[in-house]
């Protein structure tokens, strides 16, 4: 019943206002005689209603993480201006360019107008405004601090998207570029290098060492590549589905990943800025520590570093100091032990944890960039032994006959 409750259509609708102005306008609502209802609330008699046609050939584009980033930060704005919150969400809903962004805040501003909080609206969303977000915009709800508590929410999804984005600059970049020059490597091996073989069977001599194997090799892949690539997609699609079904293999590869060379360094000090920066914003919206830090430990985004961070929840509900539980994970370095140990005795607990996502943000950042630059030169140097290997391979008969000329 529940999830049939929240499922809103659009309807497009004229009328007349209190004024005896004819109006017309577009809601979103469970059905007709709902979306009828509410208007007559908001002083509006219906003369004609009727669901918005969609649209023939409609790609729904996906809401993104700098989608809710944006939301809040227009929200926060509108709100410190002194619009009203049904107002403000209509313009946002409106002036939307992502119809899938559109439809999700215009359902939010239907359950606001029927009279429930804005955590409450958000909360019915959890695909996009997770337990930490709801949480924040609750306590500043409470607190009558609405606008405040958004600009930081907003600031924390800029940095953690930011930080996100570097990262799978990092991961993504070198792999894309390994997979074409696989996939250009496995054409050559199919289409072109037959063509040469057929060409070599007429010279009547013994082939060199190098493109008697290159040969084999394609009679290899012509052979067997669709078991071979059949193999590699069932392998990749088997390794998605049981990542996202096994906890245990999520936090053997979260272990692997910190102990990679060269990526290792920038998964951990990504993790620590998500974690810093995740529980600088929890303080400042003074939310306490024991109910943060469970929200805190999914925003980390590494099993090892959430697993440290429930550690520290436990261990400071029986009174342990914060900077204390954070040395005894073994997890987090000396610097952040140190900034945290200082935050609890200044009581700008939230400032340092600030400051230390700042730095670790910033040598993420840095350190992608440089990893960049190292391995562009990496990876051409693997382009030109892949390709430029077969092309060798297939010229050196031809450079050999002409020898013997």
């Amino acid at each position: 019943m529940a999830a049939a409750a929240t499922e809103k259509q659009a309807f497009v609708w004229e009328g007349v206002n209190k004024n005896g102005d004819r109006v017309k306008g577009e809601s979103l609502g469970p059905s007709e005689l709902l979306v009828k209802a509410d208007l007559r609330r908001q002083g509006i008699r219906t003369t004609k209603i009727k669901k918005k046609p969609k649209p023939l050939f409609q790609s729904k584009k996906k809401i993104k993480g700098r989608d809710i980033a944006n939301f809040s930060r227009q929200l926060a704005t509108m709100i410190s201006s002194g619009v009203p919150m049904v107002q403000a969400l209509d313009i946002i809903g409106r002036g939307n360019e992502n119809p899938s962004m559109k439809e999700l805040v215009m359902n939010i501003k239907t359950e606001v107008e029927a009279g429930n909080a804005l955590a409450d609206a958000l909360a019915r969303h959890p695909r996009y405004f997770d337990e930490l977000f709801v949480s924040l915009v609750g306590a500043g709800e409470q607190s009558g601090a609405l606008e405040t508590l958004l600009d930081k929410i907003a600031t924390y999804k800029e940095k953690t998207e930011s930080i996100k984005a570097k990262i799978r600059k990092a991961m993504i970049y070198p792999v894309a570029v390994l997979v074409v020059a696989l996939v250009v490597t496995a054409i050559l091996l199919i289409f072109v290098v037959p063509t040469f073989e057929d060409l070599f069977k007429d010279f009547g001599a013994d082939l060199p060492a190098f493109t008697a194997f290159v040969i084999k090799l394609s009679e290899f892949m012509r052979n067997w590549w669709h078991i071979i690539f059949g193999a590699i997609a069932l392998g990749v699609i088997a390794f998605v589905q049981t990542f996202r079904r096994s906890p245990q293999l999520r936090r053997n590869v979260d272990r692997f990943m910190l102990r990679a060379p060269v990526f290792g360094d920038i998964v951990r000090k990504s993790a620590i800025a998500r974690f810093s920066r995740t529980l600088s914003t929890m303080f400042a919206a003074g939310v306490p520590l024991v109910e943060a830090m469970t929200s805190v430990a999914g925003a980390t985004g590494n099993a090892v570093y959430a697993e440290a961070t429930l550690q520290i929840r436990d261990d400071t509900t029986t009174g342990m100091q914060l900077q204390q539980s954070v040395r005894n994970t073994g997890v987090f370095p000396n610097m952040v032990v140190q900034m945290i140990a200082i935050g609890e005795e200044s009581g700008s607990l939230d400032h340092m944890l600030g400051k230390v996502a700042d730095f670790y943000e910033e040598e993420v950042d840095n350190q992608v960039d440089g990893l960049s630059s190292m391995l562009e030169p990496l990876i051409m140097a693997i382009l030109g032994v892949l390709i430029g290997g077969l092309v060798v391979a297939m010229y050196l008969p031809i450079f050999k006959l002409g020898s013997v000329i």
